[in-house]
């Protein structure tokens, strides 16, 4: 499998303290990496890197098949990520409901204030009905379980279709249907895409058939 996103001895952090030190990874085409390892081990830091979201202090984050079709004369595509974050960081007060909220993953893909096309209903619709939200489309998602919210913002993270698929700690306040829905819908999407699964679940982890199965402690994968 062709590695997609390299990091090279990655130190980062904030406010200049290293949360991770020396860190590398490769994620390839249909990886399924899981990661474990306690709270305050650098598991989301290292996400945030992965996603562009902080820089490394030391280090180097690179993107070789984007950059071998270059060499080759075909076009650079960047991978695009799609994400799950912890349910903490999630304002359930927001005024939007079901639809509307997977239909947003779907803006970092699109121009802006351009128009929602029949493609792009078409890829929520499929989406709704694959992590089965169908029949609550139309509702707030104060309203919704946890096991209900946590599948809306999976299918908020898959609807464009993305390259690099990221959950962290998608199993937070699900409930047993919600668990195995997601659980299932992990390892589908293994089979066309890079995954990585952030979680402290063994059972859900066990259901899984990681390429790679990783953990981190004190800033380290060891």
């Amino acid at each position: 499998m062709q590695t997609i996103v390299s990091l090279d001895n990655i130190t980062a952090g904030y406010d200049g303290r290293p949360q991770i030190q020396d860190v590398s990874l490769d994620i390839a085409e249909r990886d399924l990496i899981v990661l474990t390892g306690p709270n305050g081990s650098g598991k989301t830091t290292l996400m945030r890197v992965v996603l562009g979201l902080i820089k490394p202090m030391k280090g180097a984050v690179t993107y070789p098949a984007s950059e071998n079709g270059g060499q080759t004369g075909m076009s650079v595509h960047l991978p695009r990520f799609g994400y799950l974050p912890q349910y903490s960081a999630i304002d359930r007060d927001f005024p939007i409901n079901v639809t509307e909220t997977v239909r947003s993953g779907l803006d970092g893909s699109k121009r802006l204030f351009a128009l929602t096309t029949k493609a792009d209903r078409t890829a929520v619709e499929h989406t709704l009905e694959q992590l089965e939200l169908t029949a609550i489309a139309n509702r707030h998602i104060k309203e919704l379980s946890g096991g209900q919210l946590q599948r809306v913002l999976m299918a908020r993270a898959i609807v464009s279709n993305p390259d690099v698929m990221i959950f962290d700690e998608p199993t937070t306040y699900t409930d047993n249907r919600s668990w195995q829905r997601m659980n299932e819908v992990v390892s589908e999407l293994a089979q066309s895409r890079a995954v990585i699964v952030v979680s402290h679940d063994e059972s859900f982890i066990s259901r899984l058939k990681p390429t790679k199965l990783l953990r981190m402690d004190a800033g380290k994968i060891v």
